[in-house]
């Protein structure tokens, strides 16, 4: 590979900045990266980090993203691949949006901006991705296409628009997707407490995939198990039982209830509607109407978190009106209650306070009757209980059924159900439809239109892209054609949710200059899947469900053929810093306002602070800028500090002083090729294959045998399950093995070490592996070589030590001959002085030989 010569005269001792600068060029230069097509006989790999936001600037959870996915990239490549790593920008969203406002800039501009300054600094981290891959969601030749994955979902009748109570957030001015709405109640990007509004939205009909979105979760074996889970769960499978109660003296008027317990029907006392029921406003009795009205205020100050939250006192108001138990004909009331939700099953839940704690709850609180059909085989009273009975147990106070388990219960009740037309068996989802709509200018525009004549019209994809609205446009919203009937009509104003540009930017990676289609379907099906994704994992659900969701999407639309996005996920921990804090106020402290760090006060009321390891973020002040890292040590070192000092699903305790030991370690490689190149008896050259000396000695025997197990171990760990921290530890083992055995070596035995060496620290250090493969007089980049190959021979020990155990006890060793069998074996065990020294000239009752491991003599 072509280097600039003068700069070879500088790098006589270690200069990472220096040496990186020279080789990132070459790299660049000699297009190294480059992504090629598999060869008809050739296996592909796709390699892919989360794509950023683009900030402006990059943090350490960045670095350990790219570096991960990189030593993986580079690893495969080696062994045979053909590699497609790219990268891009998810640049679309309210951030970019309110600090254009903020700045008096458009958004366009603040954006590009930020994506050349982090470009730069990816640059410099020593990333083999391809930039010709290159996108950005929110350029023109990128949103075209998700709006014309948007016509085709709309045509599959999975996009349509509807009127809905949904998740406003105040400071930002847009709606949230429920899964955008934390545990608290707070919008996961401004943090502002969320209101709930009811607006005319855009949806996608992701519940149409519900089921095979959890079933295929089985397919997804290199997944974390964690990961699976909470998709698991936040799909909610229930499977139950739907049951019509009659409304009392209002014909034709029923609700229906879905139910996961049929089998305490008998103990159903009330029904509880959601505030919203479309049911609520017919049957209300006209004294309870006003309190409705007030109710459903309170309610609406409520996200769907804070009312389904198990911490949270229950609400509720009667309506006035009574249903009818359809298994006993008892009139029970119906409520209205803040706990129920309109878009959960059919809205509506059938209340049994002995068998629910939430219906105990609320029963108590309302003075409800509560009725227990359930009872413990070892209780004679239930109503000495003074909770919800909730376990499995024996049917009472349920004429022909007592005395059946609650297992058989479900079925009996359910059986008649559906003879007499009140029941049916049914499956229930927690998984809402995905909401798309924002009102923000800085997002993919909805290319539809709304004519009074005919309704919601889709814009023709030849007409595709509907340019940005930008608030500086000042254009009106009616100046569009209808399609269909060419009359004046108004564009739609929402954008869609940046998640939708996510969910699909893998595949515009393998085909991104493509004008004509989103992507090539013969190229998709040739890359697809990712083969390993790393990201975070608070991407569990939102990007990680929404992508595995269109793309089935997709599948059932002919434009792709396969089933799954992502065929190995690796979530990566979180980099945590140092951090200050006092720990009654739960303020943080900058370690600059600190004036005695070995007993760290806070600077206003001098009480002690605590030390501990927080997610590095700006609002804590223990951030650690990784352009300073990488300016005062070099990128690999950066790069060998962030995989060796935890494995990668693991959080990550930021330390500087490990960071110097990572430093030290690669100066002291450095060393070693050096002194070595310097020694005039040896010419440094590329060993990849030996023909084996004779007269090997033990020294180089011991090098060899380092050598050929550190590939093994090194292998392992990249190949089997990424524990990068342990690879690099065996690349400890090995250099320090060199430095001992390097004066007693011959220079073919070296110089294998050397070349091997080199070639394993190439994905993780491959800027110096560069270097030492440049000393080494290496024909091209290291980075285009194969992996190394284990010589088993040299794994092969001749001797080895033999344990003596006196009746089971270990007593000593001694050393044998790996060829010696049994009987020698047996022979140099009596023989030996430990033995000696314990039979006391006896002679031994038994004597046990395992080969391998140990003689026990049994006295």
């Amino acid at each position: 590979m072509s280097t600039n010569k003068t700069q070879e005269k500088e790098l006589n001792s270690y200069n990472p900045g220096i040496l990186e600068k020279k080789w990132q060029s070459a790299w660049k230069e000699n297009s190294l990266y480059k992504t090629k097509e598999p060869k008809s006989d050739q296996k592909k790999f796709y390699a892919l980090s989360m794509f950023p936001y683009p900030s402006g600037n990059l943090h350490m959870g960045h670095v350990r993203n790219y570096v991960i996915t990189d030593v993986i990239a580079r690893h495969h490549r080696m062994t045979g691949y053909a590699v497609l790593h790219p990268m891009g920008w998810d640049a679309f969203g309210l951030p970019a949006e309110n600090a254009a406002i903020d700045r008096g800039i458009e958004a366009d501009i603040w954006t590009d901006q930020n994506i050349k300054q982090m470009k730069s600094q990816l640059d410099k981290l020593g990333l083999s991705i391809d930039w010709d891959k290159e996108i950005t969601t929110c350029k023109e030749n990128y949103y075209k296409w998700t709006q014309y994955l948007f016509l085709e979902l709309l045509d599959s009748k999975l996009a349509y628009q509807k009127s809905a109570t949904v998740n406003w957030d105040p400071i930002d001015q847009t709606v949230l997707a429920n899964e955008q709405v934390d545990s608290n109640g707070r919008s996961w990007r401004s943090g502002a407490k969320v209101e709930r509004k009811k607006l005319k939205q855009w949806f996608l009909k992701i519940t149409d995939y519900a089921e095979d979105l959890l079933t295929d979760l089985n397919k997804l074996k290199g997944w974390p198990d964690n990961v699976k889970t909470m998709q698991r769960n936040w799909i909610g499978k229930s499977v139950g039982t739907e049951i019509i109660f009659k409304v009392r003296d209002l014909k034709n008027t029923e609700i229906t209830v879905f139910t996961t317990r049929p089998d305490t029907l008998y103990g159903a006392n009330y029904i509880c509607l959601a505030p919203d029921h479309p049911l609520v406003d017919k049957i209300v009795s006209k004294d309870n109407k006003l309190n409705l009205d007030n109710f459903r205020k309170e309610v609406n100050k409520l996200t769907d978190q804070d009312r389904t939250s198990d911490s949270k006192s229950k609400k509720g108001i009667p309506l006035g009106v009574e249903a009818i138990n359809p298994i006993n004909n008892k009139f029970i009331p119906i409520w209205v209650a803040d706990y129920v939700l309109a878009s959960y099953a059919t809205g509506s839940v059938m209340g049994v306070p002995g068998h629910d704690e939430r219906d105990y709850k609320f029963a108590k609180k309302y003075s409800l009757p509560i009725t227990y059909v359930i009872k413990d085989k070892n209780m004679n009273n239930m109503n000495e209980l003074n909770s919800a009975y909730t376990l499995p147990g024996i049917i009472i106070n349920s004429n022909d059924i007592n005395g059946k388990s609650s297992t058989e219960a479900k079925e009996i009740i359910t059986s008649i159900g559906i003879k007499q037309n009140w029941a049916q068996k049914k499956i229930s989802y927690k998984l809402r439809d995905w909401l798309i709509s924002r009102q923000r200018y800085w997002g993919c525009p909805i290319p539809v239109v709304h004519c009074r004549t005919c309704g919601v019209v889709p814009i023709d994809q030849n007409e595709l892209p509907i340019k940005l609205n930008k608030p500086t446009d000042n254009k009106p919203k009616d100046n569009i054609i209808c399609p269909k009937c060419r009359q004046n009509a108004v564009l739609e104003s929402d954008t869609m949710d940046t998640f939708m540009c996510s969910s699909w930017y893998f595949l515009r990676y393998i085909d991104s200059n493509n004008s004509s289609q989103p992507f090539n379907k013969e190229l998709a099906n040739k890359w697809m899947p990712v083969n390993q994704y790393v990201g975070g994992v608070e991407h569990a659900i939102l990007h990680l469900l929404y992508s595995r969701f269109l793309i089935k999407a997709l599948k059932k639309r002919g434009l792709i053929d396969i089933d799954e996005p992502f065929e190995n996920l690796l979530t990566q921990g979180m980099v945590q810093g140092i951090t200050y804090r006092n720990p009654n106020s739960l303020k943080y402290i900058a370690v600059e306002k600190i004036t005695d760090i070995n007993n760290p006060l806070d600077p206003e009321t001098g009480e002690p602070l605590e030390i501990i390891y927080e997610k590095m973020s700006k609002s804590k002040y223990n951030g650690v800028d990784p352009e300073k890292v990488i300016n005062k040590y070099g990128t690999d070192t950066a790069r060998m500090f962030i995989l060796f000092k935890a494995p990668p699903e693991k959080d990550l305790e930021w330390d500087d002083s490990d960071v110097e030991g990572q430093f030290r370690f690669l100066n002291r490689v450095w060393r070693l090729i050096d002194d070595i190149n310097n020694n005039k008896n040896i010419n440094l050259q590329i060993i990849r294959t030996i023909t084996i000396p004779n007269d090997l000695n033990e020294i180089e025997k011991k090098l060899r045998r380092t050598l050929h197990n550190t590939i093994k171990e090194v292998t392992n760990d990249l190949k089997i399950n990424n524990q990068f921290n342990t690879a690099i530890s065996e690349l400890m083992i090995l250099t320090n093995t060199l430095y001992d055995c390097k004066t007693d070596c011959r220079q073919i035995i070296l110089n294998e070490s050397l070349t091997n060496l080199t070639l394993l620290l190439a994905p993780f250090a491959p800027h110096l592996a560069e270097e030492f493969w440049f000393k080494l007089n290496g024909n091209g980049s290291v980075h285009e070589q194969s992996w190394p190959l284990i010589d088993e021979r040299a794994l092969i020990l001749d001797s080895y030590k033999l344990v003596i155990q006196i009746n089971g006890k270990v007593r000593g060793y001694i050393m044998v001959n790996t060829s010696d069998e049994n009987e020698i074996l047996k022979e140099k065990a009596l023989s030996s002085d430990i033995a000696q020294k314990w039979l006391n000239k006896d002679i031994p009752k038994r004597v046990i030989v395992v080969k391998g491991k140990l003689v026990n003599i049994v006295i």
